[in-house]
C-alpha cells in the first residue's frame, strides 16, 4: 500500500511539473523557429529547422547587451541598498526597545497589504517633483524598502542567542559594532536568501520601469524586448529568443544559490 501511495505521489508530482514547464519549453521552441512557424495551429514543439540565428538577430536589431547591463546595475544597486537598510531596520525590532515597537511593527507589516498599483501613481509624482524621471534613480531607491526584507531578517536576529549581544556589550560594543561585526556574519544565510530574493524580483520587473522610463539608455531588459512589439505585428520568434537570453542568467544565478534560499527560509523562522 505504500509503495502505491508513494506512486501516486510520484505521478501527480510528475505531471504538475509538467504543467509548469510547458510555458518555458514553448519559449524555447519559439525561439528556434521563424514568424511563421511560431503562429501555426496546432502548437509544433519541435521546429523544422533549428534557427539559432534567431539569438545573433536579437543583439542585432536592439540594444540587448544595453538592456541587460541596466538590469544588472538595477538589481545589484537594489539587492545592496535594501539589504543594509532593511538589516538595520529589522535589528531595531529584534534587539532594541522603544515604545510602540511592536505596534509600529505591525502597522508596518500591513503595508504588505497594499498593492503595488495603489502606490504607484504617488511614487510617479515623487520622482517627477524630485527630477527623476528616465534616470537610474527612479528605478532603484522606490524599490530599496520593503516590509518583507525586515520581517524576514528580523526573524533571523530573533534566533540569534541573546548571550552574544550581552557579551559583546560588556566588551565595550557599540550598537552598530554588534549589528555590524556580529549580527550580519551570523544571519548570512538569511541575507543570502533574501538577496536572492530581491535580485529576480527587480531583473524581472516590467510595470514601474515602463512607466518611469522612456529612454532607451535605461531601460531594463524586460522593458526592452518590449521594442520587438509592433502596432501591427510582433516578431514572437525574436521576442522569445530575447526572453530566453534575459532569463537564462537568473536561472543560472538561482540553480547555484538554492541551497541557499532552503537554508535561510529554514532558519528565519526559527523564533519570533
Amino acid at each position: 500500500m505504500e509503495r502505491i501511495t508513494h506512486f501516486i505521489t510520484y505521478v501527480i508530482l510528475l505531471f504538475f511539473s509538467g504543467i509548469m514547464v510547458l510555458p518555458f519549453i514553448w519559449m524555447v521552441s519559439s525561439s528556434l523557429k521563424n514568424l511563421e512557424e511560431v503562429s501555426e495551429i496546432p502548437i509544433r514543439w519541435i521546429p523544422e529547422t533549428f534557427r539559432f540565428h534567431n539569438y545573433v538577430e536579437v543583439f542585432q536589431s536592439i540594444p540587448m547587451a544595453r538592456f541587460m547591463f541596466n538590469s544588472l546595475f538595477v538589481s545589484v544597486s537594489v539587492m545592496i541598498l535594501s539589504l543594509f537598510v532593511s538589516s538595520m531596520a529589522a535589528y531595531a525590532f529584534a534587539r532594541m526597545d522603544f515604545k510602540g515597537k511592536n505596534i509600529l511593527f505591525m502597522s508596518f507589516l500591513t503595508t504588505l497589504m497594499i498593492p503595488q498599483q495603489v502606490t504607484m501613481i504617488p511614487n510617479f509624482l515623487i520622482m517627477k517633483y524630485l527630477g527623476w524621471l528616465n534616470s537610474y534613480s527612479a528605478l532603484i531607491f522606490p524599490s530599496v524598502f520593503t516590509a518583507f526584507g525586515v520581517f524576514m531578517l528580523r526573524q533571523f536576529f530573533l534566533s540569534i542567542p541573546k548571550e552574544l549581544e550581552e557579551a559583546a556589550r560588556i566588551d565595550g560594543c557599540s550598537r552598530f559594532r554588534i549589528y555590524w561585526n556580529i549580527m550580519i556574519p551570523l544571519a548570512q544565510p538569511a541575507f543570502v536568501t533574501l538577496g536572492i530574493f530581491i535580485f529576480l524580483g527587480e531583473w524581472n520587473s516590467f510595470l514601474w520601469p515602463l512607466i518611469v522610463i522612456d529612454s532607451i539608455e535605461f531601460q531594463p531588459i524586460q522593458v526592452g524586448l518590449r521594442s520587438f512589439q509592433g502596432e501591427f505585428m510582433t516578431h514572437w520568434h525574436l521576442m522569445m529568443a530575447g526572453a530566453f537570453i534575459a532569463e537564462a542568467p537568473v536561472l543560472i544565478f538561482y540553480m547555484f544559490c538554492q541551497k541557499y534560499i532552503i537554508q535561510g527560509i529554514a532558519t528565519s523562522g526559527i523564533k519570533g
